[in-house]
């Protein structure tokens, strides 16, 4: 990857020059980023999904990703998330990696492990750790017994085994993944869950190969990314999102995340996804529009990777200026996608383009 920004499209728009990922091609820098929708029976996708991402590809979105996927059942974070952990999970994505098809855009899916932060109510529900195994609460994992807030139950440290079957998980539902149809994997390595916990210093206290120096600490994320690469086909993507940052001294930062995104790089990640914090729960975060794509631009600058940019991004200018100045390869925006599900379509307007109806809608609405 070089350092200069995306070309233009042929209307003027950086935001709609299309990207190129090994065999894939977006056909725009605007994708929609993994949103948990809680709303799951045994992690099957129903309905709601199809529509869900659905609706987003007929937007006009390049990249729809599915939600955070649970790759074994105690890696979700509520018993309502998403799973890819057999072949009906599958079976019950394809439909809708078909019809993100359809509409012209790419369908990811993030693969996850939850780790200490599993078995929680929705956020609706208050989002606290359910303990009580009749309210249908599980033991949860970790690198070390270290609970995500104080007076949780201790989660249970992985073991060699443990390690080697989360492993395994990642690569089974990968292969699930691409059997279903979609086109861009990424593994969720932010957020406080499984990988990150691996990553931060403040989650990790292992003493043993998988713990304490920060090559320790990435060997688990960097093993995983290594053997799904090996599963999946030459010409996929594959993308790692991760937090640049813990927001806490002595935690997981940029510096460290600039060195784990040149080794991702040397495995065969396309692209680093930069997010941040949410390791623990008292970390202040300073959020505020774009606060994340300078990370986003430190990482692409110095770990010579491409990078997506997420975080407050609601407006047009905005987007455009992130990827038109170089600071990121795409950007990916969430809740301004629930507000406005059609917000390429908008964009495309505002910054001058003629936007890319479907032919269903097209015909009308642009009748005069």
């Amino acid at each position: 990857m070089t350092d200069t920004a995306p070309t233009e499209s042929d209307t003027g728009s950086t935001l709609f020059a299309p990207l190129a990922l090994r065999g894939v091609t977006l056909r725009n820098r605007i994708g929609v980023s993994p949103m948990c929708q809680y709303c799951c029976t045994d992690g099957l996708a129903d309905d709601w999904h199809l529509v869900h991402l659905g609706s987003r590809a007929v937007g006009g979105a390049g990249l729809v990703m599915a939600e955070a996927t649970a790759v074994t059942p105690e890696g979700r974070i509520s018993p309502a998330d998403l799973g890819l952990w057999s072949e009906a999970h599958a079976a019950a994505l394809a439909p809708v990696a078909a019809f993100i098809r359809r509409m012209g855009a790419v369908p990811g899916i993030q693969l996850a492990h939850a780790g200490r932060k599993a078995s929680c109510l929705p956020p609706w529900a208050g989002g606290a750790r359910i303990v009580d195994r009749a309210a249908g609460a599980w033991d949860v994992l970790a690198p070390s017994a270290v609970p995500f807030s104080e007076g949780e139950p201790l989660p249970i440290a992985l073991d060699a085994a443990g390690i080697d079957a989360v492993k395994e998980a990642f690569v089974a539902a990968a292969r699930r993944a691409v059997a279903a149809g979609f086109a861009v994997i990424e593994l969720h390595a932010a957020h406080g869950y499984l990988l990150h916990q691996f990553l931060s210093p403040l989650s990790n206290r292992r003493v043993d190969a998988y713990g304490g120096s920060l090559d320790n600490r990435m060997r688990l994320p960097l093993e995983l990314i290594a053997a799904v690469r090996a599963v999946i086909p030459d010409d996929m993507p594959l993308l790692v999102r991760i937090s640049a940052t813990d927001w806490v001294d002595g935690g997981w930062d940029l510096d460290q995340s600039v060195l784990f995104a040149r080794e991702m790089a040397k495995l065969g990640v396309d692209l680093v996804d930069i997010s941040s914090g949410a390791l623990v729960p008292y970390a202040h975060i300073p959020a505020a529009p774009g606060f994340q794509v300078p990370f986003a631009a430190a990482i692409r600058k110095q770990a010579g990777v491409r990078t997506s940019a997420v975080g407050l991004i609601t407006e047009p200018a905005q987007a455009e200026a992130i990827v038109v100045t170089g600071q990121a390869d795409l950007v990916l925006l969430a809740r301004e996608m629930l507000r406005s599900p059609y917000w390429p379509l908008h964009a495309a307007t505002v910054l001058g383009r003629e936007p890319d109806w479907p032919q269903q809608y097209g015909y009308a609405v642009k009748r005069r």
